[in-house]
């Protein structure tokens, strides 16, 4: 099973390493990740595994909105199949 995690914010140093050494604490593979920075604006979508996961789904999700709280950044994580159901036409 995947997920769709989103980041945005302003720009700093660091922001794809906090996401990942989470993901890494939590057993979560990063299949893909895409990344761009357009001025001081920061936005990132990664897919993940979360097959391995070691904590309960809900868990991840709040602790990467802690995350986001704790740097200033807008980090949602989504369920392949809610991602899927959201964006069929």
């Amino acid at each position: 099973m995947k997920a769709v995690v989103s980041v945005t914010g302003c720009d700093a140093v660091g922001i794809i390493a906090k996401v990942s050494a989470v993901c890494a604490e939590c057993e979560i593979n990063i299949v893909d990740i895409s990344q761009t920075v357009l001025q001081e604006y920061f936005s990132m979508i990664m897919l993940v595994e979360i097959d391995r996961i070691n904590i309960p789904f809900a868990a991840f999700v709040d602790r990467m909105s802690e995350l986001g709280r704790e740097n200033h950044l807008d980090i949602h994580t989504m369920h392949e199949d809610i991602f899927n159901a959201m964006h069929r036409i």
